[in-house]
């Protein structure tokens, strides 16, 4: 038996097919994807615009070289200064204990001083 195409069965070929008016419409939309001299010539200017240029880039490095050395500078003196805390604060202990010690001892003075009858001036 054979098959033959019906209307039908030659409508729904039609509907998949691609015809001029959607060949036209694609090419127009293609055509406005594409990229033309003035794209190109806003891109170089907005690019100018916004990239730093070598100059630019030398000069950074520049400030950035006297940064490094200005915080190198900064983290000596802080450690200098946190060495001198250090060494006070030592002293300060040393002092501290060393008092308490004294006291200590002036206390003895004065019982010893005491218990022998020795009156003590200042």
């Amino acid at each position: 038996m054979k098959s033959m195409l019906t209307k039908r069965d030659i409508q729904k070929i039609r509907k998949g097919l691609v015809t001029k008016k959607d060949l036209q419409e694609f090419s127009k939309k293609a055509f406005q994807t594409f990229v033309t001299k003035e794209d190109l010539r806003e891109f170089s200017i907005k690019a100018f615009q916004t990239f730093a240029t070598k100059e630019e880039i030398r000069e950074l490095r520049k400030e950035i070289s006297s940064l490094k050395e200005m915080v190198q500078s900064l983290t000596i003196a802080i450690d200098k200064l946190v060495k001198a805390v250090e060494n006070l604060r030592s002293e300060y202990f040393a002092i501290k204990s060393h008092k308490s010690q004294l006291d200590r001892h002036e206390k003895w003075i004065h019982q010893i001083a005491e218990k022998l009858g020795i009156k003590l001036e200042y």
